[in-house]
């Protein structure tokens, strides 16, 4: 999906800051699901000054140079100044004002940290990673040059959850954690798909191979006994119920 959402991106936005924007959002992400909060909004800071620069480029053709400070407040208002029947309201307000309320948790938020007991890097972490999905989806919604379905479907994949203990290689899914049963592959598999999921093939493909002979049982057992995933013909989801489970059981750590 990283290279789809990139190439898709590049046709339209400069090359070099649509990587450098994955490659903060996919660190953020990995750390927020690893427990390290505050990297999280560090990678999340980077996020934000390779969109404001990508907006400098939307507006005008240019943008301020990697390396060199960047004025968050003018490009702000040059945003909010750009002819609404040119841009939408998202590029215009929303993703500006969504970036900054991040930009500040980065620059400013640890003065604040007062003696109250209550540490808030989990809620800012929690904050920055929900903004980075929606920012990304709407670069991917306004920018995207595929038919409408896959495009959602691009959008979809970004902003479910995603498993540190899985590796993806193009379409091929890793389980990076030997000792998972069978039945705890296939959950992090399918929470890792979410609402996409994957047929019967594709989960077979996926896990171990002294797993395949009684995969069948496993994700029926899942499906009619446990409630965590749902079977449609050869196609198989998480549930709510599964995706707590996976939360809860530490099953997500590599």
């Amino acid at each position: 999906m990283r290279t789809k959402i990139e190439s898709q991106l590049s046709k339209s936005l400069p090359a070099g800051l649509v990587r450098e924007m994955l490659d903060a959002f996919d660190e953020a992400r990995r750390n927020y699901y690893l427990g390290g909060l505050r990297l999280s909004a560090v990678e999340g800071g980077r996020f934000c000054e390779s969109v404001f620069r990508i907006l400098e480029h939307i507006a005008n053709g240019q943008f301020t140079p990697l390396g060199r400070q960047l004025d968050t407040e003018m490009i702000i208002r040059a945003m909010m100044n750009l002819d609404s029947a040119a841009f939408s309201d998202s590029i215009r307000l929303h993703v500006p004002r969504a970036l900054r309320v991040v930009y500040d948790i980065r620059n400013k938020r640890d003065a604040a940290h007062l003696a109250d007991g209550i540490d808030p890097n989990i809620q800012d972490a929690t904050l920055v990673i929900s903004v980075l999905d929606w920012v990304l989806a709407e670069l991917v919604r306004l920018y995207h040059d595929v038919p409408p379905e896959e495009a959602r479907e691009m959008v979809e994949a970004l902003v479910t959850k995603k498993a540190p203990v899985i590796q993806e290689f193009g379409d091929v899914l890793k389980v990076l954690n030997p000792d998972l049963s069978a039945s705890g592959c296939c959950l992090v598999l399918l929470y890792q798909r979410a609402g996409s999921g994957a047929s019967f093939e594709e989960v077979k493909s996926w896990v171990r191979p002294k797993m395949r002979a009684n995969l069948r049982r496993t994700l029926r057992h899942l499906a009619n006994v446990k409630d965590m995933i749902h079977e449609d013909g050869d196609m198989y989801q998480i549930t709510r119920r599964g995706e707590m489970y996976v939360e809860t059981s530490k099953l997500l750590e590599p």
